[in-house]
């Protein structure tokens, strides 16, 4: 699977009102991508107006939370303090799956978590989201190679594969981090069969998405399509 997700990103915005108070405790059994997907716009909705609504965190349901966990989404996010999933889409205690590592880059260790999220809790939703004034994706971009550790630059390697785009789109960091959204999707579907299977199913449903650090808002992809005889792009 090949994906581009950086015009598509850049040019919607959809605000699901119709969904704002849908959701709150049921299980993700009922929800397909799409309307997982319209959860979370949403909720994103409500914290750009800053009309978050309050989240449970009682005991009461913490105890309900105890018995398991059926998220309706997971989100791939950068590790960067600004950017909380859970606030972001105004989600409370067992809503989203969240994995952050620096530039979203994923690993062995990251796509088992992805498996273990999609086909043992049955989440039906990925979001790998990039933001604006990425930290990793500057460095990336502005680095030689003089990587302080070899774990550095192991991130810094992965996150410079989305460097392979037009000249006028590498030079603008907007447009790195699109790159790198876009980088992230494919190394998952390549690197996975399990994820890969299941988007081809239908059970599992799949967006990039960027964030913007002042605003608030999250702006989404269209949803990844299914295309097993595409051939698939990873990272070297």
């Amino acid at each position: 699977m090949t994906v581009r997700v950086r015009v598509a990103v850049a040019a919607t915005m959809v605000c699901a009102t119709a969904l704002v108070t849908a959701g709150a405790n049921e299980t993700n059994g009922a929800y397909t991508p799409q309307a997982a997907l319209g959860l979370l716009k949403a909720g994103n909705d409500r914290f750009v107006r800053n009309a978050s609504v309050p989240v449970s965190l009682s005991v009461n349901r913490r105890q309900e939370l105890a018995a398991g966990q059926r998220p309706v989404a997971m989100v791939l996010s950068c590790a960067d303090s600004r950017v909380p999933p859970e606030h972001v889409f105004n989600a409370g205690l067992g809503e989203l799956f969240v994995i952050r590592t620096a530039g979203e880059v994923v690993d062995k260790s990251i796509l088992a978590t992805l498996e273990y999220g999609a086909e043992q809790l049955n989440t039906p939703l990925l979001v790998v989201m990039g933001h604006e004034s990425c930290g990793a994706v500057t460095a990336a971009a502005k680095a030689k190679d003089d990587a302080t550790s070899t774990n550095m630059a192991y991130l810094l390697k992965a996150i410079r594969t989305a460097r392979q785009q037009p000249r006028e789109e590498r030079e603008e960091i907007k447009y790195l981090v699109l790159a790198n959204v876009e980088q992230v999707i494919n190394d998952a579907m390549a690197g996975s069969p399990v994820l890969q299977l299941l988007v081809d199913t239908g059970r599992l449903g799949v967006v990039g998405a960027y964030y913007e650090l002042v605003s608030g808002r999250v702006m989404f992809s269209e949803m990844v399509r299914s295309d097993s005889s595409a051939p698939r792009s990873g990272r070297r």
